[in-house]
């Protein structure tokens, strides 16, 4: 049964079911809606619509079900229900019964779906933020293998002058250090929760908002209900971001297009990321930069007809947002598989200096260099210009380079000309003289590229208390998606002499604590890194600096309980029972919701096997 149907006489006929119904594709918020639902049943026993019992049992049932889309999230798409909010509350139906009716009270499918939704867009700029990093990380190694490399730069696609080729990289280097900023800003606008906004002009009921807007890792919760239900400006924003970063991607794929032809042959893209003709075997087609470019108007359209959704919308609702998610949900994965790809693609590049210096020493591009020479040497530029005109037809007029000409050809446009002509000449001159901030020179790119790694390298150390904000926004965080158990504020002052943090560009962007029981076993736990870093190895660093803060401590057992044991096998660790852990079942586990559904495995590290054999930390990598 709908969830309106109360009001009808009669259902809808099939045409219409299939027209109006958006679980095929709304599916995707299924563990977005059980999250929130889970923040929706705490505020309901807050203001007692739901007794401890019930809230209990609602809960359990809830996670139950989170476990279960996770497993299998096609499932959920192919139910018959007329929309995600519809599919969970049938199925809590039957794991609870009538219960179920209750955790509705209050809210709207309007507050519902604007949460679920921001939850999800939440999500998903995090992963894209961890990716555009990746991508700039590349382009940074690529920078600094290629330092010294010489390439034509160009204007309208004709030779113009040359540069280095790290100069080029850094280029998009800055580029996505824009995309990054411009998603972040999205991300925090978006961070708002309109739960508890009803349909359209708030709950009746008197819930705590900011506190449920908290507890789900919002910054804060709406201010208007009537905006709130109605508003997808994070949506035109996300959609903006991607629209801006693929136009990035594309001119990148487009310079590397030329770059990888015959005509240029400065480049050769891995076999990784091309293929060949099913009729000419010499071929090796730059196909992964060629889609690219073209997925790149996919975004665009979505982008678009997003805007035209909304450009006459009354307030508040209306079923035309429903047409939000589709393009939202093609535009994010395509924008994050190209970033994936151009990520391959730039790892994988071959350049050859040969043939790009050779091109860089063609072209007369070194003629604005001799324009300056004849600035130097006291000659208006306009005036250099137009002399420097004339030896460049003169050159070509012979089929020769400017720094070809004899000097008594240079003397004949301006007696200025001396012998010293030809060193402002050569190619590396031409790339030392670019010596202002931002230019081509050696030294310029240089403290670029180092600029850059340094922003990407990661600091280990022991926290103090001016991280403590830090570490409860980054533990609030990962306790709202459920891999952390969330901690007071205060219960991380009294302890910050556990943890440790990592920090990148001064910032503290990953936390870890080594828990000490009073029989001596230790416990890492709270790890956790913020995901809009997009610096990798954080969480290894972590693990291994507690690992040694351990020994020095004198613990001979390490343990955690997690749902990543691959990463923890990876750093040393090795599997053991539950049982064998009494003081973590009975200090946390008691208070897990999970507790009687658990998905989490025990894996311990022996620091010391026997008195006399120690495992050195500086093994684990």
């Amino acid at each position: 049964m709908a969830l309106w149907g109360g009001r009808f006489s009669t259902g809808p006929d099939e045409a219409f079911k299939q027209f109006n119904d958006s679980l095929p594709f709304d599916y995707q918020l299924a563990e977005q809606d059980i999250v929130g639902s889970v923040a929706w049943a705490g505020a309901l026993k807050q203001v007692d619509v739901l007794s401890s019992d019930e809230h209990k049992k609602l809960v359990a049932a809830l996670y139950e079900l989170l476990d279960e889309v996770k497993a299998d999230p096609q499932a959920v798409a192919t139910s018959g229900a007329e929309d995600i909010h519809s599919h969970v509350e049938a199925a809590l139906i039957e794991k609870v019964g009538d219960l179920a009716k209750k955790l509705h009270t209050g809210r709207s499918r309007n507050d519902q779906v604007a949460t679920d939704f921001r939850l999800w867009c939440r999500d998903t700029a995090a992963h894209i933020l961890t990716a555009l990093g990746q991508l700039k990380g590349e382009f940074i190694a690529l920078a600094e293998r290629e330092l010294g490399t010489i390439l034509p730069g160009y204007t309208h696609l004709q030779r113009a002058q040359p540069l280095l080729f790290s100069h080029w990289c850094m280029a998009y280097v800055e580029m996505i250090e824009r995309d990054e900023s411009r998603l972040a800003d999205a991300k925090a606008r978006m961070n708002f929760c309109p739960l508890g906004s009803g349909a359209l002009a708030g709950t009746a009921y008197p819930i705590d908002r900011q506190a449920l807007a908290v507890g789900l890792g919002f910054t804060a919760a709406t201010k208007n209900s009537l905006d709130a239900v109605s508003d997808r400006d994070f949506v035109v924003e996300l959609l903006s971001c991607a629209s801006i970063s693929m136009i990035h991607l594309s001119r990148m794929s487009e310079d590397l297009i030329f770059y990888n032809s015959g005509e240029a042959g400065f480049i050769e893209l891995a076999d990784n990321v091309t293929s060949g003709s099913s009729l000419m075997p010499q071929k090796k087609n730059p196909d992964a930069l060629e889609l690219i470019r073209g997925k790149t108007g996919r975004v665009f359209g979505a982008f678009s007809a997003m805007m035209m959704t909304l450009k006459a919308l009354p307030l508040a609702y209306n079923k035309d947002m429903q047409e939000d998610k589709e393009g939202l949900f093609d535009a994010m994965p395509t924008w994050l598989a190209c970033i994936h790809m151009a990520q391959a693609c730039i790892k994988g590049i071959k350049v050859n200096g040969e043939r790009t210096l050779a091109a860089a020493k063609g072209g007369h591009s070194n003629a604005t260099e001799l324009a300056d020479y004849l600035v130097a040497k006291g000659i208006p530029f306009r005036e250099g210009h137009h002399i420097v005109g004339v030896l460049v037809q003169m050159a070509i007029a012979q089929g020769n380079n400017l720094e070809d000409l004899s000097l008594e050809q240079f003397q004949s446009v301006h007696s200025i000309f001396a012998q010293d002509v030809y060193a402002v000449l050569e190619i590396d001159a031409c790339i030392k003289a670019r010596q202002a901030l931002g230019g081509t020179s050696l030294e310029q790119v240089t403290v670029a590229v180092k600029d850059a790694k340094k922003k990407q390298q990661i600091t280990v150390r022991d926290a103090n208390l001016d991280d403590v904000e830090s570490i409860a926004k980054l533990i609030q965080h990962w306790a709202t998606v459920g891999e952390n158990l969330p901690r007071a504020k205060s219960d991380m002052v009294h302890s910050i002499n556990e943890f440790a943090v990592t920090e990148v560009a001064g910032e503290v962007a990953g936390c870890a604590s080594l828990y000490i029981y009073d029989t001596g076993l230790a416990e890492i736990r709270s790890l956790g890194i913020d995901p809009e870093t997009g610096i990798t190895g954080q969480g290894r660093q972590l693990v291994e600096h507690l690992l040694v803060k351990a020994k020095k401590l004198a613990l001979n057992r390490i343990i955690v309980l997690t749902r990543v044991p691959d990463f923890f096998e990876k750093q040393g660790f090795t599997f053991c029972t539950k049982d064998s852990l009494p003081e973590k079942v009975m200090k946390d586990c008691e208070l897990c919701l999970r507790r009687d559904n658990c998905d989490e495995v025990a894996m311990e590290f022996i620091l010391k096997q026997s008195r006399n054999a120690e495992i050195p930390c500086k093994n684990v990598a």
